[in-house]
């Protein structure tokens, strides 16, 4: 087996709850310590914090796709397109101004 996974250090898939306030409700949410790493990444890079930037996350994907059936899971596959190079493009993280 290789050691870099089975070696790997616990905390990396010790399961973290963290209270979140996402469309006005309070809610936990689970995942393992590395996702909550990369989600904290994440939101850095793009000027938030994490809580704001999981509540924007889930009111764009409300928007798009009109439910979540597994949001926990979205929070992951999120991590792991951040992984694998997908980064929002500058357009899209400046705000639209409207014309006057």
């Amino acid at each position: 087996m290789c050691r870099v996974f089975a070696g790997q250090d616990p905390e990396g898939y010790r399961q973290i709850n963290r209270s979140i306030r996402i469309d006005g409700h309070s809610t936990s949410i689970q995942l393992e310590g590395t996702f909550w790493a990369l989600l904290d990444e994440i939101a850095d890079s793009q000027g938030l914090t994490t809580p704001k930037f999981i509540s924007k996350l889930y009111d764009e994907a409300i928007e798009i796709n009109g439910a979540i059936p597994n949001f926990a899971s979205m929070l992951r596959t999120t991590c792991a397109l951040y992984l694998r190079g997908h980064r929002p493009e500058m357009d899209e993280l400046t705000p639209k101004r409207e014309a006057a």
